[in-house]
């Protein structure tokens, strides 16, 4: 397991009230920061608001960052499709542009050897009914021929655990899940359920949150860390865990007080 940070969480957030949000003026500034939190894995955003001078959209800015990497001992093995959530093309016809958007972003993260390309299904891009469904399977199926040997779709899903076993279940080893902490806290989801589909998890966002409430530091909200360390290392989970925590004013110091309570279990 190798810890790593979500985008924009050491920098200010350059969208008023988003508490996650592509850092364009500040992206380069905050991987420096990096070092100051002792962290070389960091999993980029894309916003549809900005998504246009994105890195992993802009070809001249994909070359810009690919540049800035080689001086830096940063890796981004994740991408998280944020612009996917605002804008779901499975559930209005004037959001279809998102799927060449999608492709875009695949074609462009072979560039910088990022292999897990992270789709959001919750929020705005929940899955309500079975036409959803279908509709996204059918698209992200052709989508995923686009994929590199090494690389994967992976699913950041709000469907209870017996009902993601049934979506994974359509779909072949080019796609798994992202789990995220904070997300099955706040919807109430038992631990023990979720256990059954680990077998789909390429990725791991690590925050906290109370039952139906927001982001909080980790420890304050409502899941269980405790079973859940105990059991990524009985499985010998190998893959990241993606600091996704709540901000605070001093962004440095919040990410050192959520890293130190992450080693503890490391």
């Amino acid at each position: 397991m190798k810890l790593g940070i979500m985008q924009g969480r050491l920098v200010d957030s350059e969208k008023k009230n988003r508490i996650q949000f592509f850092p364009s003026k500040n992206w380069h500034k905050e991987i420096l920061f990096m070092k100051l939190v002792d962290l070389k894995i960091l999993e980029w955003t894309i916003n549809s608001e900005n998504i246009g001078i994105n890195h992993f959209y802009n070809k001249k800015k994909n070359l810009e960052l690919i540049k800035f990497l080689k001086h830096t001992s940063i890796k981004i093995p994740s991408v998280t499709c944020d612009f996917f959530m605002q804008k779901p093309f499975f559930k209005k016809i004037k959001y279809k542009k998102t799927i060449s958007d999608l492709k875009k972003v695949i074609k462009l993260s072979k560039n910088v050897g990022t292999k897990l390309i992270v789709l959001p299904l919750v929020d705005n891009a929940s899955i309500e009914n079975s036409d959803h469904e279908k509709k996204f399977i059918k698209e992200i199926k052709k989508i995923s021929k686009l994929l590199s040997n090494d690389q994967k779709i992976i699913f950041e899903i709000d469907y209870p655990p017996k009902k993601i076993m049934e979506f994974m279940s359509q779909l072949n080893s080019k796609f798994g899940i992202n789990y995220d902490t904070g997300n099955s806290a706040s919807m109430g989801y038992s631990f023990s359920d979720e256990k059954k589909y680990f077998k789909f998890v390429k990725n791991i966002h690590i925050k906290d949150r109370t039952f139906k409430g927001k982001s909080v530091r980790l420890g304050k909200g409502h899941f269980k860390f405790d079973e859940f360390f105990r059991f990524i290392k009985k499985i010998r989970y190998k893959g990241n865990l993606i600091l996704q925590t709540a901000r605070s004013k001093n962004h440095i110091r919040e990410i050192l007080i959520n890293k130190k309570f992450v080693e503890k279990y490391l």
